[in-house]
């Protein structure tokens, strides 16, 4: 590193108002802080300096994939002086791009200057190329590579050029860029990174969060501070399991009687005002907003009155579902399919989904046992017995119908995404679920060998094994005593080392990814962040890179990657003390 090039680069204007008495060198690839005096404190490293060209990928979150090369210098930025524009100089191509231009000048914390000193510095023009500004919709093939090139021109602007097959990649360039701004609290000034290029894309294309909002109601706001989050750490999946057997929070145009029954109270509800808002805000993050209606499971509140759903909030309820309240569909209602029909409407007219999460989990085979009316249709009308095999001819009776409703009305078959179940067994699943329609959805370990069984079917898969990513475990029991089922706490080390190609090995192209899964029965808005972040952000960069090194090459990058969540509002769990942050190398027991 040409230490005194970066010494150059930076403008030597020290305000009479920083207050900052250390300094920073690098050594060994870490960050040591030093006592700065008067006489040196023109050439002085700031820490967010010194971690920009010590740390490996420039402190960036997730790491490149790809080439890429940071140059030598700082110069100082005026940050009331950031053009996003179009790629023949103009204003950006559409609202959306507009509208991240503006979320990318507002990610600079102005707050941090000294006295809100602003002005001074050089001009920032950012130039967006994007091949086809047409795609404003994610597909699970879509390109979400970029270029970013920063230089400084003769004029003396600094100018980057991002290069994108579309909107979503030059988003994520935009992310980047914003993370080669730093703060230099000893010049009390903004400074950016000159001379870089970077070649990006991630390895897997489905990156999520799943979050559910029935168990416990989930705010807008809150639900918006999750998608600032996945912006953050370039996630790109929105899970939303947005009912259960709980309740029914989701407006339906078609069915509006099922929030009225269904909801904790008339507050607690998305409206169709709300869902357009949230998908348009991801969108706008480079997330899609997929919505899943869990059935023939994990139905019940809300469907009291339609004499569709069997096993409601029946006791002993462990005997009917595996947590109360109970609630599952009958198949055998005819009836039942025109309403699922009418939600199906509602949720392609609002989400406009590329794929579909249809649930299928936990489905109770006692409970539609223990149901006369639908064991007398199985034996009367269909010849069946009451065996495991001819309940899963029930539910693919359920299943067929379900899909045939939301295939004429969506005008198109798209994937559809089912949970790990009895009917994805070997014995059964090729039967019911063929893998040119279904993705499969793993929640069960990653070393269970039905993972193996799948991917030997040539099924394609996403990985939420709950053993690494089921963000709700290590908390006290709520059904009883002691911890809940999945304890213990999963911390980011073994977050980050999940690797799918690890847990698929030479099938790995059938994985299409990973998500963390929230679920609530423990949570609501006041601990939403702090479950999520910054744990799904060390997944993010396993998906985004699949990373050879551990976590402890990444570790201090995750404490940045933590205080960049931090000053977006994001209430991510603290991982150190900040002495640990600000003393690399420092902490662990095994230091570099």
């Amino acid at each position: 590193m040409d230490w005194f090039g970066v010494f150059a680069g930076i403008l030597l204007i020290v305000s009479a108002s920083g207050q900052a008495s250390w300094r920073w060198e690098c050594d060994k690839g870490f960050c040591q802080k030093r006592r700065t005096t008067d006489e040196n404190r023109d050439v002085s490293l700031s820490l967010s300096a010194c971690r920009l060209f010590c740390s490996n990928y420039a402190n960036l979150w997730p790491r490149p994939n790809g080439k890429m090369t940071i140059g030598n210098f700082l110069a100082r930025l005026n940050v009331n002086s950031i053009d996003v524009l179009g790629p023949s100089g103009d204003t950006p191509i559409n609202d959306r791009v507009r509208k991240a231009a503006a979320r990318f000048k507002d990610i600079i914390d102005k707050k941090e200057l000294y006295g809100n000193r602003t002005s001074g510095g050089k001009s920032l023009e950012v130039k967006l190329q994007i091949s086809n500004p047409e795609i404003l919709r994610l597909a699970l093939d879509l390109d979400e590579s970029y270029t970013l090139n920063v230089a400084e021109t003769k004029d003396g602007r600094i100018h980057a050029i991002i290069t994108a097959n579309n909107y979503f990649g030059a988003r994520h360039g935009l992310e980047t860029l914003a993370q080669l701004i730093i703060y230099d609290d000893i010049r009390d000034e903004f400074q950016v990174v000159r001379d870089v290029h970077i070649e990006d894309k991630p390895v897997y294309t489905y990156r999520g969060i799943l979050l559910d909002t029935a168990r416990n109601y989930i705010s807008v706001d809150n639900i918006k501070k999750v998608l600032e989050g996945m912006a953050l750490s370039k996630l790109n999946t929105f899970h939303w399991h947005i009912t259960d057997s709980h309740s029914f929070p989701y407006v339906s145009k078609s069915r509006p009687i099922l929030s009225k029954l269904g909801a904790y109270s008339p507050r607690k509800v998305y409206t169709p005002e709300m869902v357009a808002d949230i998908v348009e805000y991801g969108l706008v993050r480079g997330i899609r907003v997929l919505p899943e209606f869990d059935a023939p499971a994990h139905v019940g509140e809300g469907w009291q009155d339609t004499g569709f759903v069997t096993c409601f909030n029946k006791q002993p309820w462990y005997q009917y579902c595996v947590e109360p309240p109970c609630g599952q569909f009958d198949p055998t209602q005819e009836r039942l399919y025109d309403y699922l029909e009418g939600i199906y409407q509602d949720m392609i007219d609002q989400f406009n989904p590329d794929i579909f999460h249809m649930g299928g989990d936990e489905v109770s085979l006692g409970c539609w046992n223990s149901t006369p009316s639908i064991v007398s249709w199985m034996e009367e009308t269909k010849g069946w017995g009451t065996d495991e095999e001819d309940f899963m001819k029930l539910w693919d009776v359920f299943q067929s119908k379900a899909l045939e409703r939301y295939n004429k009305i969506s005008g198109k078959e798209v994937p559809i995404i089912m949970w790990t179940s009895t009917l994805t067994k070997p014995e059964y699943i090729k039967q019911y679920l063929p893998n040119d329609k279904y993705i499969i959805q793993i929640w069960t370990t990653g070393t269970d060998d039905h993972v193996k069984e799948l991917l030997d079917k040539n099924y394609r898969v996403i990985f939420s094994n709950y053993d690494a990513l089921y963000f709700d475990c290590g908390s006290a029991g709520w059904v009883t005593d002691g911890q809940n089922w999945c304890s213990p706490y999963i911390g980011w080390q073994k977050v980050y080392g999940n690797s799918p190609k690890v847990l698929a090995g030479d099938k790995v192209k059938l994985v299409l990814g990973a998500e963390a899964a929230l679920w609530t029965e423990q949570v609501d808005d006041s601990s939403v962040d702090a479950k999520l972040w910054p744990r799904a952000a060390a997944m993010a960069e396993r998906l985004w890179a699949e990373p050879q090194e551990s976590w402890r090459a990444a570790e201090q990058r995750m404490l940045v990657h933590r205080e960049r969540l931090m000053k977006r509002g994001i209430l991510a769990e603290s991982l150190e003390p900040e002495w640990c942050m600000q003393n690399e190398n420092n902490c662990p027991t095994n230091p570099v």
